[in-house]
């Protein structure tokens, strides 16, 4: 078995496709700028905070014409730059989070409402469900149709409804339901209709 006999032009594409891609970096290496004294003065502009300084057109550079010595009055001008800053220290690594002004809240005078929940004078907050009707066959235990919100629920006693009311009894015209979050008992009516 020969390999890449099957998809001759998916062979030739892909040779093709590398060559181009080698000609590329090639000229992409040839064309970039070798200059220290270009990316120098880019240097100087970063670290000054300031605009770097328009370049001029890229023209062959002889290299016999370049100045290798230091220039002792730019360093100079560099060292004299103290940084400003906007006013976060850059060396932390959290920022101070200024404390919140609490507002001062009087008292009222005289007695206080009643504040649910938990408050002993409050009343238990109603039980929302309804009970409409009877769902078990002669012979199984008692087994009945509540609802609330739309949800439509069948219990027997002893059952958790809505993972928040126990079913305690189930009468003839009535069930007892026991709120277990506000520990309370009501009587729940039979509806008609």
């Amino acid at each position: 078995m020969r390999v890449g006999a099957e998809n001759r032009k998916e062979l030739y594409a892909a040779i093709v496709l590398g060559i181009a891609a080698v000609l590329g970096v090639t000229y992409w290496v040839k064309s970039s700028p070798t200059t220290s004294a270009t990316s120098g003065t880019i240097a100087v502009a970063v670290t000054t905070n300031q605009r770097p300084p328009r370049l001029a057109p890229k023209t062959a550079v002889n290299p016999d014409t370049i100045d290798p010595s230091l220039r002792l009055d730019v360093l100079r001008a560099i060292e004299r730059i103290e940084y400003s800053g906007k006013g976060r220290d850059i060396f932390r690594e959290t920022v101070d989070i200024p404390k919140p002004v609490v507002p001062v809240v009087t008292q009222p005078s005289g007695p206080l409402p009643p504040q649910c929940p938990g408050d002993p004078r409050c009343p238990p907050p109603p039980i929302n469900l309804k009970f409409y009707g009877f769902a078990s066959k002669p012979g199984e235990p008692k087994r009945i149709f509540l609802q609330e919100n739309g949800d439509i629920f069948i219990a027997g006693e002893g059952d958790v409804v809505d993972r928040r009311y126990k079913v305690v009894h189930i009468g003839v015209n009535s069930v007892e339901i026991q709120d277990l979050l506000n520990n309370n008992t009501q009587t729940i009516p039979l509806q008609q209709g």
